[in-house]
């Protein structure tokens, strides 16, 4: 008897510490990993002259931001766009900031945070393609990145006008195509198009007329604590003017 009782009372002393440690372990968590595709400049993008992980950005500086004044480190982790939302959801990061739009079908797997910036979408093209409108696109072949908000954008000028779609991970390998006129536009943010006109003089872009601005948030698991944090540090950054210094040191050049 006096075995049983001791047995059942070390078992309990270990269920206990597990319980305890499990608890401890959940509410001590100071790093978050942060997802994104670096290739989007400048809301994010790799830094040569720091080597693969020195991402940087309008979007980094913003995550940085926000977890600094929340009390934690930040690990970012670089993938292909179309692999975020699903990063999420495999617990492999804790939110995703990458220019991503919440879309209805986003939504549906995801929650986002109030926005944080708005853009419009633009065509970039080369000004030898004598390609100003949507009508000139017919039969043409448009750049789009997998997984993003371009290609229903593209569904919808294929509905306008026919054209070819070309799907990559990569914004930047688009926009090479499009410099060796592999593809005859690409599908882009007017911020980031606006990065790559003013380093290539060949490149022009124009509005697509039918889209009109969209939000752009942050990404995070169903049902995340996190969401309701960073809201609030978002609202603060727009009060206080640090999103708007942001805004300027990443964006006033490219407009």
């Amino acid at each position: 008897m006096k075995k049983t009782m001791v047995f059942a009372l070390i078992m309990m002393l270990l269920v206990l510490s597990a319980c305890g440690q499990s608890n401890t372990d959940a509410t001590k968590k100071k790093t978050l990993t942060m997802g994104t595709s670096a290739d989007y400049p400048p809301f994010e993008f790799v830094n040569s002259k720091e080597g693969k992980n020195g991402v940087q950005g309008f979007d980094v500086d913003v995550a940085k931001y926000i977890t600094k004044q929340l009390g934690y480190k930040l690990e970012i982790k670089n993938m292909d766009f179309d692999g975020l939302v699903a990063s999420l959801n495999t617990n492999r990061t804790d939110f995703v900031i990458s220019g991503m739009t919440p879309n209805e079908k986003r939504k549906k797997v995801v929650d986002f945070s109030v926005p944080y910036y708005s853009t419009k979408q633009v065509v970039l093209t080369t000004k030898k393609s004598n390609i100003k409108t949507i009508e000139d696109l017919k039969g043409k072949t448009i750049g789009v990145q997998l997984g993003s908000v371009q290609q229903k954008i593209a569904d919808e000028i294929n509905k306008k006008t026919k054209i070819e779609q070309k799907q990559l991970n990569k914004l930047n390998e688009l926009v090479e195509l499009l410099k060796s006129n592999r593809v005859n536009a690409v599908l882009s943010e007017n911020t980031v198009a606006r990065g790559y006109v003013a380093n290539n003089p060949n490149l022009v872009e124009f509005d697509v007329p039918f889209e009109a601005p969209t939000d752009v948030a942050i990404a995070f698991p169903k049902d995340s604590k996190l969401r309701a944090q960073f809201d609030k540090e978002i609202k603060k950054m727009k009060e206080n003017g640090k999103m708007a210094e942001l805004e300027k040191k990443w964006f006033e050049n490219n407009k």
